[in-house]
C-alpha cells in the first residue's frame, strides 16, 4: 500500500484533461489558418507568391520571436497569467482577420497572432509538464500532444470546408469562438506553480543570466535533434502536396496525412511507456531510424506503395519522436526550469519547421522534389549521429528530476 508521501501518479486528471482540450483548440486555429492563408491573401488581396507565403510564415516568425521570451515571462507573470494574457491576445486576433483590409495589416495580425501562440503553447506546455507524474512523465507527454495530433488532421479539412466558395469570414469566426472556449478552459485550470517562484536567489543576478532566461542549456542538446528533425519535416509539409501533384498524384496527399495521423496516434500509445520504463535510448534509436527510413522512402519515384509507406514511418517515427524527446528536454532541468526548457525545446522546433522551407525552396530547382528528399533523408539520419553525440552515450536510463 502506498504511503500518504509517496508522489501522485495519477495521469487522467482533470487539469490534465482541461490543458490537453485547450491545446486542441488553439492547435486547431493553427493548423486552419496556416493551412487557408497563403490562398486567402491571393484571393483576397492579389498577393503575389512570395507575399502570400509571407502571410502563413509570419505566425512562424512571431511563434519564434515569443518563445525567446516566453521562459522569463513564466517566472515573472507565472504559467497562469501567462497563458490567459496570451489567450486573450490570441481571441483578439483572430477577430482582427475580420477587419484587416490590407496586406500589411494582414501581415502585422498574423505576427501578433503567431506571438500569443508562441506563449500561450508555451505556458500550457509547461504547465502540463508540472501537472503529470514525474514516473509517467513520457507517457504523459505522449497523450497530451495527441491534441496536437487531432488538430493536424481537422485543422486543414475544417479549412477545405469553412473556405468553400471562398468563404474566409467562417473561417475566422470558428478560430475566434475555438479560441474564446480556449481561453475559457483555461480559466477554470488550476496550474501548479515554480517552487520557490519569488526565492531571493532566483531574481539575483548571475553570469550569463539573460541568456540562460531565453535558452536552457541543460535542454538544448536535445532540443538541436528536433531542430535537425524539424527542418526534415517541414519538407513534407511544405512540398509533399506540390511534389505528388506534379507527379499525377494529387489524390495521394489527401490520404497521406490521414495515415500519419491514424500512424501517429498508435505509436503515442506505447512509446512513453516504453521510454519511462526502459529508457531514453530504448525507444529514441528506433524512432529515429523509422523517420529516416520514411524520408527516404520519399526519395524514391511515387507510387502508392512509396507514398503509404512514408506516412506511415514518418508519422510512427516523427510523431512519437516529439513527445519523447520533449521528455527528455524536461527531465534535465528542475521544476523551477521547466518552463525555460519547454520554451527553449519549442524554439528549436518552430525554428526547424518555419524556416526549414525557406532552405529547402533553393535546394528544389537544382535537385528535383525527389533529390531534395534525399537529402532530407541523409539529414534524418545525421540527426541520429547527433542524439548519439549528446545524449544517446549519456543515457542509462530514464530517471525523472522530482526536485
Amino acid at each position: 500500500m502506498s504511503q500518504p508521501h509517496d508522489p501522485p501518479t495519477k495521469l487522467f486528471t482533470r487539469d490534465f484533461l482541461l490543458a490537453a482540450t485547450a491545446n486542441l483548440f488553439i492547435s486547431m486555429v493553427f493548423y486552419l489558418l496556416m493551412t487557408s492563408m497563403a490562398i486567402y491573401a491571393v484571393d483576397r488581396f492579389n498577393a503575389s507568391d512570395s507575399a502570400a507565403g509571407l502571410a502563413s510564415s509570419a505566425f512562424i516568425i512571431g511563434s519564434v520571436t515569443a518563445r525567446f521570451f516566453a521562459g522569463k515571462l513564466l517566472v515573472v507573470l507565472g504559467r497562469k497569467r501567462l497563458m490567459v494574457i496570451s489567450l486573450c491576445v490570441f481571441v483578439l486576433a483572430s477577430v482582427l482577420y475580420i477587419f484587416s483590409d490590407t496586406m500589411w495589416l494582414l501581415l502585422i495580425v498574423r505576427f501578433v497572432h503567431g506571438m500569443a501562440f508562441g506563449s500561450g503553447n508555451t505556458a500550457i506546455a509547461t504547465a502540463v509538464q508540472a501537472i503529470i507524474p514525474p514516473a509517467r512523465r513520457s507517457e504523459g507527454t505522449g497523450y497530451f500532444g495527441l491534441s496536437t495530433t487531432l488538430s493536424t488532421a481537422a485543422g486543414p479539412f475544417l479549412a477545405v470546408v469553412l473556405a468553400a466558395n471562398g468563404n474566409y469570414t467562417s473561417v475566422f469566426v470558428f478560430c475566434t469562438v475555438s479560441s474564446a472556449s480556449a481561453l475559457a478552459i483555461a480559466l477554470t485550470m488550476h496550474m501548479p506553480e515554480p517552487p520557490r517562484l519569488h526565492a531571493k536567489h532566483e531574481g539575483a543576478p548571475r553570469r550569463g543570466s539573460f541568456i540562460r532566461s531565453i535558452i536552457s542549456p541543460a535542454a538544448l542538446p536535445i532540443s538541436l535533434v528536433l531542430l535537425v528533425c524539424g527542418i526534415a519535416y517541414s519538407g513534407i509539409i511544405s512540398f509533399l502536396a506540390p511534389f505528388l501533384i506534379s507527379s499525377s498524384m494529387a489524390e495521394a496527399a489527401s490520404w497521406f496525412f490521414l495515415v500519419y495521423a491514424v500512424t501517429v496516434l498508435v505509436s503515442r500509445l506505447f512509446a512513453g511507456r516504453i521510454q519511462d520504463r526502459r529508457g531514453d535510448n530504448a525507444i529514441m534509436y528506433p524512432l529515429l531510424v523509422v523517420f529516416a527510413l520514411g524520408m527516404a522512402a520519399l526519395a524514391f519515384t511515387p507510387s502508392n506503395l512509396t507514398v503509404a509507406s512514408a506516412a506511415a514511418l514518418t508519422g510512427f517515427g516523427f510523431g512519437a519522436l516529439m513527445p519523447c524527446a520533449q521528455a527528455i528536454a524536461v527531465n534535465a532541468v528542475p521544476p523551477a526550469e521547466l518552463g525555460v526548457a519547454t520554451s527553449t525545446f519549442f524554439l528549436m522546433l518552430d525554428v526547424g519547421i518555419g524556416f526549414g522551407p525557406v532552405m529547402l525552396g533553393m535546394l528544389i530547382p537544382h535537385l528535383g522534389y525527389t533529390g531534395m528528399f534525399g537529402i532530407l533523408a541523409v539529414l534524418s539520419a545525421l540527426g541520429i549521429a547527433l542524439y548519439f553525440q549528446v545524449h544517446g552515450r549519456h543515457a542509462r536510463g530514464t530517471r525523472p528530476r522530482t526536485a
